[in-house]
């Protein structure tokens, strides 16, 4: 489940983070519990990152798809009152394209914000989330310097202009965990049960456990703008930042 296949779905969104469109077959769809499909590039959302918006299309029909639903099976959510395609038929899936790779760029963009944070301050997440364009993360940082926030956004400009790259690998749950400094939060959020577990190396910067979507290269992410670092409680910090392009 979760690394390559939920359910009776084939995740193509993990294996391929730049597919937009592909064929696929549909096993299931109800009004009230959604659709489901034998292979899926809609990202079905987690770890702060939201789910992809599209369409599913079919003998010349639209189905919009707004949003997921997990369980044993990835339920996508199709707006209401969409015609629903025959179970058996061949669809073509097609992700929102906007969204989806704002998202990506913002989700990266989250991890060089955590990789400068503990490479300089030596600070763990404790929250975060993300809307296309758009983030905020929490940090255990109980003492901050006062150019904090003018610092954070020029070494996080630094790290993008670098064009790291970002690699994804998936490795049995033992040696992930055997990676120094894998887990990024002040608690460990990888599943008991799951015994493979997808790592998001931006090389050089940050090696972390992680289920979401990223771009191949950190100068994909643009320009990054610290908008605001706030305090929430005697040793919290929220960092906000924003995609300026």
């Amino acid at each position: 489940m979760g690394v390559t296949h939920h359910g009776r779905t084939h995740r193509l969104d993990l294996a391929d983070p730049t597919l937009r469109e592909w064929e696929c077959t549909v096993l299931h769809a109800d009004p009230e519990q959604g659709i489901v499909l034998d292979r899926s590039a809609f990202y079905p959302g987690g770890g702060g990152q939201p789910p992809d918006h599209g369409v599913l299309l079919w003998q010349g029909v639209q189905t919009r798809i707004a949003g997921t639903r997990k369980g044993d099976d990835l339920w996508l959510i199709p707006v209401e009152g969409d015609p629903l395609p025959p179970v058996g038929s061949t669809v073509t899936g097609a992700v929102e394209d906007g969204r989806r790779t704002r998202l990506m760029r913002t989700h990266s963009g989250l991890h060089v914000l955590c990789g400068v944070v503990f490479r300089d301050f030596g600070a763990l997440v404790t929250g975060g989330n993300m809307e296309p364009g758009e983030a905020r993360m929490d940090f255990n940082l109980p003492e901050v310097p006062a150019d904090f926030k003018t610092r954070i956004e020029e070494l996080v400009n630094a790290e993008v202009a670098a064009d790291r790259s970002v690699a994804v690998r998936v490795l049995p749950r033992a040696d992930a965990l055997a990676l120094p400094d894998i887990i990024r939060t002040q608690s460990n959020l990888i599943p008991a049960d799951e015994q493979e577990v997808r790592i998001v190396d931006i090389v050089g910067l940050d090696v972390q456990a992680d289920g979401g979507t990223h771009v191949a290269s950190t100068a994909q992410i643009g320009k990054v703008q610290v908008v605001k670092v706030e305090s929430k409680g005697r040793a919290n910090r929220r960092v906000r930042i924003r995609l300026v392009d």
